[in-house]
């Protein structure tokens, strides 16, 4: 009977050994929207639409506007956090502290439009977003260049895309950022960051992931395909499921 105890024991704990991995992979984010200024009537078709991404790419969506959800414990099954249009001061100290920690320990972040008008009295965000909003001309149709084609977030864009949206002017860029889409401040009025004025980029920091779109404030851009195949591919990145290019 020992033998055949230790036999089964064996076989449990290599079933255990070789399983363990992929359960360990964390596929689920959580979409935290809260606002402390102004509050974007996108964000409602916003959470939809990434709540659908996830759905048909097999990760799980959880979502509020609760910062008391940013404690070590809880921060800890999510692969990324996606910040959508959140704006002002939304977090706590402690509620900071938790968040670069979680960053640090190889977490990931998505910043969608107005997560970049966020936290201004926090450096260490503003680095990790990689620029903060200034201000923006009225909402009008502006041309896109995708600068790099070769990425899970930018691969499917036309070279040139030609898109509605509200267009932000940024301060406090940070010299690491890898952009993948900046806009012609010709095609537009309002512009204010020529020669080069990123609309979209990514970059590691800190231990952790982070991808940032300026876009996302019409509604109509979370029934977008391109731009919802943008979102996509920055979350995958962000999560570390895939990497970027």
């Amino acid at each position: 009977m020992s033998k055949i105890l230790t036999f089964f024991l064996t076989v449990s704990l290599l079933v255990v050994f070789f399983a363990a991995p992929v359960s360990a992979k964390k596929k689920k984010i959580l979409v935290f929207s809260k606002t402390a200024g102004f509050h974007h009537s996108s964000i409602k078709v916003g959470v939809a639409a990434i709540q659908k991404l996830g759905l048909i790419n097999k990760f799980e969506v959880d979502t509020t506007i609760d910062a008391k959800k940013f404690t070590p414990k809880n921060l800890k099954q999510y692969a990324a956090v996606v910040f959508l249009n959140t704006t002002g001061d939304v977090l706590n100290d402690e509620q900071q502290t938790a968040f670069e920690k979680y960053i640090k320990n190889g977490g990931g972040y998505v910043g969608v439009h107005a997560a970049t008008d966020t936290e201004f009295d926090w450096p260490w965000y503003g680095k990790l977003a990689g620029a903060w909003f200034v201000n923006h001309p009225k909402v009008q149709v502006a041309t896109l260049n995708v600068v790099n084609r070769n990425t899970i977030s930018t691969k499917h864009l036309p070279e040139n895309w030609i898109k509605k949206d509200e267009w932000y002017n940024f301060k406090d860029i940070n010299k690491d950022i890898k952009v993948l889409i900046t806009i012609d401040e010709s095609s537009y009025q309002g512009g204010k960051n020529a020669p080069q004025h990123p609309m979209s980029w990514y970059h590691d920091f800190d231990g952790g992931r982070s991808f940032v779109t300026a876009l996302g404030h019409v509604e109509e851009s979370y029934s977008d395909p391109l731009f919802l195949q943008h979102l996509l591919g920055g979350i995958q990145y962000a999560m570390g499921i895939k990497k970027m290019e």
